[in-house]
């Protein structure tokens, strides 16, 4: 069981690991090609919080952003890959902070084939935030097991 669980945990972080390095060596003076896809989908998004929530997201640079999103990605996924509850806790942060973003599919028409594309994506992310919620739940009543049987080997 041990190296089954560490096998799936590599395999999965695997997605986030190798998406971290591929940002990284495309990453230049200017952000690279992921800052450019970045910028208008986050102004989209700014105006979709303006509009519907009220709250205006300040103007700041996406440079920094686009490397706290790196850093999550890449040290989430290797704290994920040896069994910490925190990676799993920084992946499913940088998951519900990306995806809506990344993959706005609510800004295409139904019929256009961007919004299957963008759906598929975001129906992706999704998975994996419900992957990482059942481990995070998984460790948690396994952690809440040990606890009582050992308070059980205590008491007799």
């Amino acid at each position: 069981m041990g190296f089954t669980s560490f096998s799936g945990r590599v395999l999965f972080s695997s997605i986030f690991i190798l998406a971290a390095w591929q940002q990284i060596n495309d990453f230049d003076h200017d952000g690279g090609n992921f800052l450019k896809e970045l910028e208008p989908k986050f102004s989209i998004f700014k105006q979709h919080v303006a509009s519907n929530l009220g709250f205006e997201i300040p103007n700041f640079e996406l440079k920094y952003l686009l490397v706290a999103a790196i850093a999550l990605e890449g040290i989430g996924a290797i704290l994920f890959t040896f069994g910490s509850t925190l990676g799993a806790y920084i992946l499913l942060l940088f998951l519900t902070a990306v995806t809506p973003i990344m993959h706005d599919f609510y800004n295409f028409d139904l019929s256009s084939p961007e919004y299957s594309n963008e759906f598929l994506l975001f129906l992706k992310n999704l998975s994996l935030v419900g992957s990482l919620l059942y481990y995070v739940g998984m460790k948690n009543s396994y952690a809440l097991k040990l606890k009582r049987r050992q308070g059980k080997l205590k008491a007799n």
